[in-house]
């Protein structure tokens, strides 16, 4: 079954230029992006990590020039890391 759509000109214009670098025709380009549009419908959505702060006063002094080994030393110091 063959179906006509009507795109503006604009659009028309810009995918017949995309098409002639890609070597392909414009059907088969609203074909791809077709596939591609339902294809990412059906994903599931993809994982976000949630944004989360810590109530803290930022990097202390003297502890910006300090090596990371250093600071996770500092971190875990007397709780048995």
């Amino acid at each position: 079954m063959k179906t006509t759509v009507t795109l503006p000109d604009s659009l028309l214009k810009a995918a017949k230029k995309l098409a002639a670098q890609e070597r392909t025709t414009v059907s088969a380009l609203i074909e791809q992006g077709l596939r591609q549009l339902l294809l990412d419908r059906n994903r599931p959505n993809e994982f976000r990590l949630r944004e989360a702060t810590f109530k803290g006063l930022g990097i202390q002094p003297g502890v910006s020039t300090v090596a990371w080994g250093q600071i996770r030393d500092m971190t875990y110091e007397g709780q048995g890391g």
